[in-house]
């Protein structure tokens, strides 16, 4: 799996724009223009799946791409979550859950970098589950912000969001500790 040696790749560009739309979704959002900020969080999900298509079809992996692509989706959901519990769309208390995994996450890892602990953490089930559950909430709230139309699914999604959230983070946090645990022993 060599990775492609120059960072200014398609893949990377796609990635920046993503980062890029990110404020323009909060604007949109905060302006309530939830049928446009709809639009930018689709454009903005199929363009992952396609920098991430590109960076494998056609080798253009890299290093800086492996550490702007999460940074991107995370910067968009977390986005997204605050402002949604800003503007009293969603509980804060849902926005709160999200941005305590990740900050968990953020924490393991600047453990290991501290103590130079290595690790290979690949993404698990539980997180390809949280991150599906995530964009779904978003995408269904965005849909009908006044669940007017979506009350019998948006209570349980909310539900189902914050419980595999919960779970991944508590998973996360065994995977750390077993690393830990591991180079404390060896």
């Amino acid at each position: 799996m060599r990775r492609f040696s120059s960072p200014i790749s398609i893949p990377n560009i796609l990635t920046l724009v993503r980062i890029l739309l990110t404020p323009v979704f909060v604007i949109l959002l905060l302006r309530g223009l939830y049928a446009y900020a709809l639009a930018v969080f689709v454009f903005a999900g199929v363009s992952d799946g396609l920098d991430g298509f590109i960076a494998r079809y056609f080798n253009q992996r890299t290093a800086l791409g492996a550490y702007l692509d999460p940074t991107a989706d995370k910067l968009l959901l977390v986005s997204s979550f605050v402002t949604l519990a800003a503007l009293q769309v969603i509980p804060a208390w849902v926005a709160v859950v999200v941005i305590t995994r990740d900050v968990l996450i953020v924490v393991g890892i600047a453990i290991f970098t501290l103590f130079e602990k290595a690790y290979d953490v690949h993404p698990s089930i539980w997180s390809k589950l949280t991150t599906a559950s995530q964009l779904l909430l978003v995408a269904a709230t965005l849909f009908d912000p006044t669940r007017a139309r979506l009350p019998d699914l948006h209570a349980p999604l909310i539900w189902v969001t914050a419980g595999v959230t919960i779970l991944s983070g508590l998973h996360y946090i065994y995977i750390g500790m077993s690393i830990l645990q591991e180079t404390g022993e060896s």
